[in-house]
């Protein structure tokens, strides 16, 4: 398995339109440290397979005035969900319209044809005016041995969504798909939109699928150049049209930071590139977490991508977060530690989900972290307590403000079991709109019995970027340390 691996109808758009303005009704809003949280969804299914009410595992996306977050609803304790939810702002994340995507799952309505789905991943192509929200559907009509990589459209801004269409249904178990588009008018691939999976049948193969016409259909799943394995991908489209893809690879014994691109709009993938060997502290008391990349682009291109990683921390004892930065997805930059700690203070950092605002560049580019993190990393499944922190820069990196804790302590028992740990999910998003910063996070409460209370949650007005704070001042080459703490993480 891989490290992430495991696991018409106008009466019913009527009904998903009822339900997703009931939802929009529904958001509530808790008070949190120094900032206020604003609740996107709750989970409202009742199929027996699903543990109630959790939703897990956001991503975001923000074009214009619009913000849209996918996650998953119901989480299955072998994997997957009842369904993908989304939580759609029009108004530059002022209010949210909530609902579920229809046709996917036997619990969706109207019902699809999978037992669950997973690994919700969100992208507009604005040259055709469609949100696609790529997801796994897993055991189609009951053959549990395949996973297919789908995609919802979205032609009205976010509201309602589409049928799935298929972007790989090859029969194998796929995996960890994430989807971009490329949206510059200048360049020669406008239009087209890239989605990133693998083929855990093939021992994570990497696999990517390209579409030109707003994700209707989808071409044939291609490898890297020297047909690469990992998992976990993310990629991102320069203003010229290069494709660059930081992914974990499994080059290694236990994993590397690595990355591959396409200069000719998906026809082909170039070999991957090294951007680090990473060291990772599992963390304690069985949170399901691994070292999957956040990954983002700025004005001009330059890519920058943050994990967990140990490196700096005597006897790999907790994680900071890392980043390293490139402009050609070729050449990077040697990793920095993000100064959310001091080293050595026993903070463990974690699933982190980065944003980079568009309409800034290089030295001034804007930046916003969010992650989970244990104040306490030597503990246990009954003393963890996790909170949701972020931190700033408005100097592309060089600085960083201060972290601050925006949600939390939570008990690991409050949150959906899996057969990997507890979840909250394996990756968090977070998206610019305008000046401020949304992230997407789960957020839970002690539960009600056998009924848990773990929500998708984002921050009231956004994260604002602060001033100058803490030097990122520590340093190390990508080639270095290659006996390394790997991640036992697997997918969906």
């Amino acid at each position: 398995m891989s490290r992430i691996s495991q696991w018409r109808r106008p009466i019913g758009i009527l009904v998903a339109i009822i339900l997703a303005l009931a939802l929009a009704l529904s958001t509530s809003i808790l008070a949190f440290a120094s900032v206020t949280l604003l609740q996107l969804s709750s989970d409202p299914f009742t199929n027996i397979a699903s543990q109630h009410r959790t939703e897990v595992e956001p991503d975001t996306f923000a074009a214009g005035s619009s913000l849209v977050s996918v996650f998953q609803v119901g989480r299955i304790f072998g994997g997957g969900a009842a369904d993908i939810g989304f939580a759609t702002s029009t108004d530059g994340g002022k209010s949210f319209t909530s609902g579920f995507l229809p046709d996917t799952t036997t619990a969706a309505t109207p019902p699809g044809i999978y037992a669950a789905v997973s690994d919700a991943s969100v992208a507009f192509d604005a040259r055709h005016g469609a949100w696609l929200t790529s997801y796994l559907g897993i055991s189609p009509n009951g053959n549990t041995s395949e996973v297919d990589v789908l995609v919802s459209r979205s032609t009205d801004g976010g509201l309602t969504w589409s049928k799935p269409v298929v972007v790989n249904n090859s029969g194998h178990f796929n995996d960890k798909n994430w989807t971009v588009c490329d949206d510059t008018t200048s360049s020669p691939f406008y239009g087209h939109c890239y989605t990133e999976f693998d083929d855990n049948t093939k021992n994570d193969l990497i696999q990517m699928s390209t579409s030109s016409d707003g994700g209707q259909t989808w071409g044939a799943a291609l490898p890297t150049a020297n047909h690469a394995h990992g998992i976990g991908g993310q990629p991102l489209v320069q203003p010229g049209g290069t494709v660059i893809v930081p992914i974990e690879g499994f080059a290694s014994r236990n994993g590397d930071m690595m990355s591959f691109t396409s200069t000719d709009g998906g026809a082909s993938w170039s070999a991957v590139t090294k951007i680090a060997a990473v060291r990772f502290h599992t963390p304690a008391g069985g949170l399901r977490s691994g070292i999957l990349p956040s990954a983002e682009i700025d004005r001009a291109g330059k890519v920058y991508v943050v994990w967990p990683d140990c490196h700096f921390e005597a006897g790999c004892s907790a994680n900071d977060l890392v980043f390293s930065t490139s402009s050609d997805g070729v050449n990077w930059s040697a990793v920095t530690r993000i100064p959310l700690d001091p080293v050595g203070s026993g903070v463990d950092h974690f699933i982190p989900g980065l944003a980079v605002d568009k309409s800034t560049s290089d030295g001034s580019a804007h930046l916003v972290v969010t992650f989970y993190f244990y104040p306490n990393a030597n503990c246990t499944a009954s003393t963890c307590q996790l909170e949701v922190g972020y931190a700033t820069s408005a100097d592309g990196g060089a600085t960083w403000t201060s972290d601050t804790q925006i949600a939390g302590p939570m008990s690991l028992s409050w949150i959906a079991n899996t057969s990997q740990g507890r979840m909250v999910g394996d990756y968090i998003s977070t998206s610019f709109v305008g000046g401020p910063a949304f992230p997407a996070f789960e957020v839970a409460s002690a539960p009600a019995g056998s009924t848990f209370n773990e929500a998708t949650f984002t921050v009231k007005g956004g994260l604002s970027v602060g001033g100058s704070g803490k030097t990122a001042s520590d340093h190390f080459n990508a080639g270095s340390n290659d006996t390394l703490t790997g991640s036992s993480l697997t997918a969906q």
